[in-house]
């Protein structure tokens, strides 16, 4: 029994004197640990690191004089068991509610986003801000916040359960309210006034105007030239002058310009690069539709991806310049009003479509091969990187284009005539069939018109026949000129393989056909017939007239 109560009393002692803040001594420094004395039997091993600054510098020395936490009077190894961490903390949570209570301010370090705010470090405990009470503004900035420091009000404190809620806003509104109404009071749409870069976004940069006050510099008001990110113009940091564009009283929103404090480089942009004018460029930027180049200081001009080459005309702008070349440009069209100007790569290069048109004329011969085939007919490649289209109607006098072109394949390296050339619109069309003379042509040239022409039926349907004259050239007859009689239908008076004789009574160029009539020929015969029965019966006629002219005389006696 006496030793259960010794027990008892011991284990009263040690809940009692427990988690009690108490001075003690350093006796003793090692590698690992910090020997406290606190003036019991035992000394208390504390490990060092809960003697070091944030930087890892030791805070003690032998002999000084130190406040812990007391853990344990016994940990079961005869030593005492204590704190200096929380020691610390039991400081610091009684300067917190000291401040507190006096309403006073305490600083602390933004480091990590919440749901529904953000947590603060205050001499290492854990304050929650928030996200209504960051700013005096609800559309305040607040992606750039963390790892900042701020002077903070505590409104609510609750040791027990570890809970502390603080407010910079209401640091905000105390600080300098009188000069704050004076200084927006003197806010006016094109003053110039300084601030400091206070963080950076995508789309702009806030700068600090003091007094509580922060002004949106956007992306598009840095400078004259193209920005792809604030950080190229200005860092956080910065003081920098800037011009007030716009201020809206009600809401404090301040709209600033950097890029207004200096001169327009677009004034009078037209008269210092008149279209036509090649000059020297900086490429500054790739898309996909071009490049844009800087002509001049805050000026950049787009090569459309179609003005960059005379060949590729889809090729990508990557193929042909990179970022930071110096290129010459064409001024191709200006637009001042829209800040537009339209340049051209390719036309400071020789345009081999006029090159071509210098060297070559109408019916000259070229020879290249086959780059595509397509429905309309055959690309040829050419000197310069160049092509010229064989029209399918180009390819065979005799043949129709979409099987003439069954005979040709990618690669083929063909000759061909040049039929027309035009540079401006860099075309050029090429034949193949004019290789050779046009039999149709020739035929047309050396028959004469109502002469007689032999031929074969090569088809035949009710309403004609097309005829076979022979080198490539056909004929057509209708069933009316079939025969003098009238026909209803040509297959009954006509076959295939049927060899005749037909007058050539005309020609139609377009569609390449001789049109013929049979009826014509009998026409002819019968006409002729008919003109020698007349001729033979004038002759008789005439020389029956004499014989009676003669007997007559005679019977006169003359």
């Amino acid at each position: 029994m006496e030793n259960f109560a010794q027990l008892f009393e011991e284990s009263i002692s040690k809940e009692s004197n427990s988690n009690q803040v108490q001075s003690g001594r350093v006796v003793k420094i090692t590698d690992k640990y910090v020997v406290v004395d606190l003036c019991t039997k035992s000394e208390s091993f504390i490990d060092i690191n809960e003697f070091k600054d944030a930087n890892g510098n030791l805070e003690v020395k032998v002999g000084d004089d130190v406040q812990v936490e007391l853990v344990a009077n016994d940990n079961g190894y005869g030593e005492t068991e204590a704190s200096r961490e929380k020691a610390k903390r039991q400081e610091s949570w009684q300067k917190l509610e000291q401040d507190y209570n006096e309403n006073k301010t305490v600083r602390g370090k933004i480091n990590g986003r919440v749901k529904g705010g953000f947590t603060v470090e205050i001499d290492n405990i854990r304050a929650f801000l928030p996200g209504s009470l960051v700013d005096v503004r609800t559309n305040g900035n607040n992606q750039n916040i963390d790892g900042q420091e701020f002077d903070f009000k505590v409104i609510k404190l609750d040791q027990k359960r570890n809970n502390v809620v603080v407010s910079r806003k209401a640091v905000l509104e105390n600080e300098n309210s009188s000069e704050r109404k004076e200084f927006l009071a003197s806010i006016e749409e094109g003053k110039v006034i300084e601030g400091t870069v206070k963080n950076l976004a995508e789309y702009g940069a806030f700068v600090d105007l003091g007094f509580n006050v922060d002004g949106l510099l956007h992306i598009t008001d840095m400078a004259w030239k193209r920005v792809k990110h604030p950080s190229e113009i200005v860092n956080v940091g910065d003081k920098i002058k800037v011009k007030v564009l716009k201020y809206e009283p009600e809401s404090t929103r301040v709209s600033l310009g950097l890029k207004q404090l200096g001169e327009d480089p677009w004034q009078n942009i037209a008269e210092r690069f008149p279209v036509g004018e090649k000059l020297k460029g900086k490429v500054t930027n790739l898309a996909e539709y071009g490049c844009f180049v800087e002509i001049a200081d805050g000026v950049e001009g787009l090569v459309h991806v179609s003005e960059m080459d005379w060949t590729n005309k889809n090729v990508h702008p990557s193929k042909v310049v990179s970022v930071g070349d110096e290129v010459e440009v064409k001024v191709l069209e200006i637009i001042p009003e829209k800040r537009r100007i339209s340049l051209g790569l390719k036309q400071c290069k020789p345009n081999p479509w006029q090159e071509f048109a210098e060297k070559h004329n109408k019916g000259d011969k070229v020879t290249g091969s086959i780059k595509s085939i397509t429905d309309f007919g055959i690309f040829i490649g050419l000197e310069g990187g160049i092509d010229g289209l064989v029209h399918l109607s180009d390819i065979s006098w005799s043949v129709p284009g979409d099987e003439a072109v069954r005979d040709y394949k990618k690669n083929d390296e063909v000759t061909a005539v040049v039929l027309q050339v035009h540079p401006e619109l860099e075309r050029i069309s090429l034949g193949i069939k004019q290789l050779s003379n046009d039999p149709f042509g020739q035929f047309v040239t050396d028959t004469k018109k109502n002469s007689i022409v032999k031929g074969t039926v090569v088809s035949v349907d009710a309403k004609g026949a097309v005829v076979d004259l022979g080198n490539n050239v056909e004929g057509y007859i209708r069933a009316s000129e079939i025969s003098s009689e009238r026909v209803d239908d040509a297959t009954k008076v006509l076959s295939e393989g049927q060899e005749i004789e037909a007058k050539y009574v005309g020609s139609d160029r377009k569609n390449r056909q001789v049109s013929l009539s049979i009826k014509a020929v009998f026409e002819a015969e019968e006409k002729a017939v008919a003109e020698n029965i007349k001729s033979e019966n004038e002759k008789a006629k005439a020389e029956t007239g004499n014989a009676m002219a003669e007997a007559f005389k005679a019977a006169k006696g003359e």
